[in-house]
């Protein structure tokens, strides 16, 4: 067994309770919000400050209530539709992006550096917006998947980890008769699991937070994400998951627990895809952060 220094244990010591507090500064709002989700309406409309337990009971009228909101399901359902078809765009282009960057082909250097480039500057958002209005895709999904689609960060870490796998095993391949789609399918993309695993998380939760692209390029209410819905519910203070005949003191106190409740229905479904890739995100992103 190694001794660790005085000094090495003194940085253990200090990294333990800088994480852990970057980590209670993450959980004491999720936990927050799940508290007053669950709790009395008319006791969490009259707190002021962090609810860290249930006050007045435990109930569930507030997820009831959020769920017969027709504009939040349908929001879910087309962020769901959103994460699939991106995600599944986004890691297919990213893959094929890395492979080519990653094999030292015509020009791949050079289109490397281009790529960087772009990761410091670019367009800004009206050009953005000229480019989308003049392919059409204003006010469809289209505007809301394909322009952050592709991620220049992920196909360079992508790039790193294909680079990094041995070049005898594509030897192997091509006296075969292996071409370059077989290799990447039957070769590079069977030993890059990690790394596959990694960009999807990023790509997964990058597109179920996104909404500030879908304000821009979209007006129709029937095409809005999860989180704009979200958006319209927190800052206007209100729902549309209420009945209209219900009495304004019924609605005005279970405006105070509804917009915790809809946080929360927005947050559970990454929360719980996380543990699931979990094992692979540090060896992928070690992998495609350093060549071996």
């Amino acid at each position: 067994m190694i001794k660790r220094t005085r000094g090495e244990k003194i940085f253990a010591v200090f990294n333990v309770i800088v994480l852990s507090l970057i980590g209670l500064a993450c959980l004491i709002p999720i936990w927050h919000c799940l508290c007053a989700s669950i709790s009395d309406p008319i006791t969490v409309s009259k707190t002021r400050g962090l609810i860290l337990w249930p006050k007045g009971g435990v109930t569930t009228i507030g997820y009831a209530k959020s769920l017969q909101n027709e504009s939040l399901l349908r929001g879910y359902a087309n962020t769901i539709l959103y994460v699939i078809l991106g995600t599944g765009f986004g890691v297919l282009m990213t893959i094929f992006a890395g492979y080519g960057l990653s094999r030292n082909l015509l020009f791949g250097g050079a289109i490397a550096l281009f790529l960087t480039f772009t990761m410091m500057f670019n367009g800004g958002i009206i050009p953005t917006y000229m480019v989308v209005r003049s392919l059409g895709m204003l006010d469809t999904r289209a505007a809301i998947v394909l322009p952050t689609a592709l991620s220049v960060f992920n196909i360079m870490i992508t790039r790193t980890s294909f680079k990094s796998i041995p070049e005898g095993l594509m030897d192997a391949a091509r006296i075969d008769g292996a071409g370059h789609i077989r290799i990447l399918v039957y070769v590079v993309i069977p030993v890059s699991k990690a790394i596959i695993a990694v960009i999807t998380l990023f790509s997964a939760v990058q597109i179920w937070n996104s909404w500030f692209h879908t304000a821009i390029y979209v007006r129709k209410r029937e095409l809005y994400p999860l989180q704009i819905v979200l958006r319209e519910i927190v800052l206007q203070n209100t729902s549309q998951a209420s009945d209209a005949g219900e009495a304004t003191s019924e609605l005005n106190q279970l405006h105070a627990i509804i917009r915790y409740c809809v946080i929360m229905l927005s947050i559970i479904p990454m929360l719980f895809l996380y543990p699931f890739i979990q094992k692979y995100f540090v060896t992928g992103v070690m992998i495609g952060s350093i060549k071996g």
